[in-house]
């Protein structure tokens, strides 16, 4: 057994330890509003209930380790003291982390992670459609751990109002832990499903991807891709050029055989198996190369 000194260990390291062995985390995909009302929306795994009268849940925008500045979910947060917390399931959970990319300040990661905002009730940040469960939450009080790199920030949130999926409830009105299917955060790009097990999501690009916004509309309005398919196709920093598409096709006999029936269905499904494969790039040559 190794012994480490927690305050001699550099910080990132520190922190894959604590993430690697405290899990699996729930997920506060967190919607907040700045004072002009531009939607922020973020994900954070420092996250759970502590209470339920009165109903708290408390989530923490840790300070960035490598330049220890903070996230816009904080700044709006002292700011406005209103925050949507959404639950997160696997259905949407590669939006999700899409939506964890460092856009810059002003650009909607609705639009970007290509989730649906709904107006709340009570308060001023949207609620994401996609959600099983959406908490519109007061911000009570924020507490800050440090002022160094790393430090959390606990945001202490109270439950206004509550809004359920009927399609997560059972017989008896209460949540169906199989119907709604919910996933958690563990160290490095390892989540869990809870009714299925471990699997992984790569982490959104350093460089910014490309956003689920700009993905072209038949491919949006597809029967073929699931919200995690625009997730995986909105992850990427730029679209193969041309002559990639051509040299890929040229190569790749299947997908000449494909493209050749003009079907756009079968297009789609083409690139979907390069998707589940985990092979981004391929998947938007296969959908490029047919115009």
């Amino acid at each position: 057994m190794i012994t480490i000194d927690a305050k001699t260990i550099e910080t990132a390291k520190l922190q894959g330890y604590l993430q690697g062995s405290v899990g699996p985390r729930p997920i506060a995909f967190a919607s907040t509003v700045d004072e002009n009302g531009t939607p922020n929306l973020s994900p954070f795994s420092f996250f759970n209930v502590f209470s339920a009268n009165p109903p708290i849940l408390v989530f923490s925008p840790a300070r960035r380790v490598r330049d220890n500045s903070i996230k816009h979910t904080l700044i709006n947060c002292e700011a406005t003291k209103e925050v949507v917390i959404n639950v997160v399931n696997f259905d949407m959970v590669q939006q999700t982390s899409l939506a964890s990319t460092e856009y810059a300040d002003g650009v909607n990661e609705f639009l970007k992670a290509g989730f649906t905002a709904l107006p709340s009730e009570v308060v001023k940040p949207f609620r994401v459609k996609e959600s099983p469960v959406q908490f519109e939450c007061k911000v009570t009080q924020i507490i800050a751990l440090g002022t160094e790199g790393g430090a959390g920030n606990l945001v202490l949130c109270e439950v206004l109002k509550i809004h359920i999926d009927e399609a997560v409830l059972d017989e008896n009105g209460a949540i169906d832990q199989h119907k709604i299917d919910l996933v958690s955060r563990l160290g490095g790009n390892w989540y869990s499903r809870s009714n299925q097990g471990l699997f992984e999501v790569p982490k959104p690009l350093s460089t910014l991807g490309i956003g689920v916004d700009a993905i072209p509309s038949h491919i949006m309005e597809s029967s073929v891709f699931d919200g995690n398919d625009l997730g995986k196709l909105g992850n990427i920093e730029a679209l193969p050029t041309p002559e990639e598409v051509s040299i890929f096709v040229d190569q790749k006999f299947s997908v000449k055989a494909v493209l050749s029936s003009d079907d756009q269905q079968k297009v789609h499904l083409e690139a979907k198996r390069y998707l589940d494969e985990g092979d981004v790039l391929s998947a938007w040559k296969v959908l490029l190369a047919k115009k």
